[in-house]
């Protein structure tokens, strides 16, 4: 029976804690990754990148075992002692594979808790979001201009990703302080519209999860969860 491959590089895995990222950053990973390799990212982000990468290449060894372990149990191979043997190793590799990516995703929350915590609103009295605000804030962080037709002077909110907000949602999100508008170009040019720092906040607050603890940990395959837990 052929030994299995090594895992092969491959591209960036998404893990669970992405949105958080994206979330408090206003970016989304590809483009913190790129501005890490550009060295334009202040120390607290640089280092979060990097440990994201960490858990990136991790989560990609868990992924790969997890694949093999179907392929092994798949019927494509005959049900003999080599097998037993090779499904055996694949589950050690695979809990290997876990044990380090869920200690690469601690060092993750290690590094963007302190990054969340300096965004978090400090206004208790802030005003919620109404439930269409935090898509309009995400696709404004994707960057958006402001345009004003030369013809009819009717003004329209156009995001990057394509997304059009309504002008009258803009001005309600600009008084509340959560985007502010380049002013030093005219508006029929189009005016860049980003995320305040409040803004920011309001977006992360708007899509944190509740819970800061690493993603669970699956059951070894053929044990249940509470066999799992006790061998912890």
């Amino acid at each position: 029976m052929p030994s299995e491959p090594a895992p092969k590089p491959t591209r960036r895995v998404v893990s669970p804690l992405d949105h958080r990222i994206e979330a408090v950053t206003g970016h989304d990973t590809d483009t913190l990754w790129a501005y890490r390799d550009r060295g334009v990212l202040d120390e607290p982000h640089a280092h979060l990148v990097d440990r994201h990468r960490e858990l990136a290449k991790t989560q990609t060894s868990v992924i790969f075992y997890l694949r093999l372990l179907n392929r092994l149990s798949s019927g494509e191979f005959d049900v003999d002692d080599a097998l037993f043997t090779r499904i055996a190793r694949t589950v050690d590799q695979l809990e290997e594979a876990t044990d380090a990516r869920d200690a690469a995703a601690r060092k993750v929350l290690a590094a963007l808790e302190p990054i969340e915590a300096a965004a978090a609103p400090s206004t208790p009295d802030a005003k919620p979001l109404s439930t269409d605000d935090p898509a309009a804030l995400l696709a404004i962080a994707g960057g958006a201009k402001l345009y004003e037709h030369l013809l009819t002077g009717r003004m329209s909110v156009t995001a990057a990703s394509g997304t059009r907000i309504p002008h009258a949602k803009l001005q309600r999100l600009e008084e509340a302080g959560l985007v502010v508008r380049d002013t030093d170009h005219p508006v029929h040019a189009g005016q860049s519209v980003s995320l305040t720092d409040a803004g920011r906040a309001a977006l992360s607050a708007a899509r944190r999860t509740p819970t800061t603890q690493a993603p669970k940990v699956p059951a070894r395959p053929g044990t249940s969860p509470s066999t799992s837990a006790q061998r912890r």
